[in-house]
């Protein structure tokens, strides 16, 4: 089996409930957000079961709680807290390390931050501009899709260098070389469409709160890199 990359949208916040765009503003997750993250841990994480791999994780609160909610089970302790919980309340589950990285934030929405896409359009009507696509036009203020792929490219480089390559010239077995990452709704399709080489104008994906997606290769081939179709889903309560 070729190595895996996991992709994980956190959980419902409010902002999301009512498409307000939510990059740099922090926020928490609802409680329904939590239960649902929460069951998807208990039916997919662990050595054991579906993904149980090395993590990369945003700095954005939202992220990092979704990544505590799995229930993962690092045997070391996550980067943000000061103490790793006692081990008869958190097992360990899994032996990988947390990395929390900017690479993988949400896109900077600059002006559209907080905005619905219906203000947006009505905003940009008011200026005599045409409709927007952010992964044309980016975000005035903010972040240009030429930025978000630079990121981007450069995140997939490292996990193909250090993780999955290993796995291809056999230094490493496919399941060592798993990679989860932890973010927002607008970057994981990106990253989706640039693991695949794509270009982010030909984004056709979706991932809603708390989705999951998995990414990986065809022929076991590093050089083919592909989207497994049924791995996108989110475990309900």
């Amino acid at each position: 089996m070729a190595p895996r990359c996991f992709i994980i949208r956190h959980g419902e916040t409010e902002w999301s409930l009512n498409g307000r765009h939510t990059g740099t503003t922090d926020l928490a997750l609802t409680p329904n957000g939590e239960k649902r993250i929460k069951s998807t841990g208990k039916a997919l994480v662990g050595n054991d079961r579906l993904i149980a791999p090395r993590k990369y994780v945003s700095p954005r609160s939202r992220a990092q709680r979704t990544l505590e909610l799995l229930e993962l089970g690092c045997r070391e302790r996550l980067p943000w807290a000061e103490t790793r919980r006692p081990e008869d309340e958190e097992p360990i589950r899994t032996e990988a390390n947390v990395e929390v990285t900017e690479a993988v934030r949400e896109w900077d929405y600059g002006d559209y931050e907080g905005l619905t896409s219906k203000q947006i359009r009505e905003m940009r009507a008011e200026k005599g501009e045409g409709p927007w696509d952010i992964w044309r036009d980016g975000c005035p203020g903010g972040e240009s899709p030429e930025d978000v792929i630079r990121r981007l490219d450069a995140v997939i480089a490292e996990i193909r260098q250090k993780y999955h390559g290993p796995c291809f010239d056999g230094s490493s077995s496919s399941e060592q070389g798993d990679v989860l990452i932890v973010a927002h709704g607008h970057i994981l399709r990106a990253f989706a469409m640039r693991w695949t080489g794509k270009p982010l104008t030909e984004t056709a994906l979706i991932l809603e709160a708390g989705g999951v997606g998995t990414l990986s290769y065809e022929h076991h081939n590093i050089e083919e890199p592909a989207v497994i179709l049924g791995g996108g889903f989110v475990v309900d309560n």
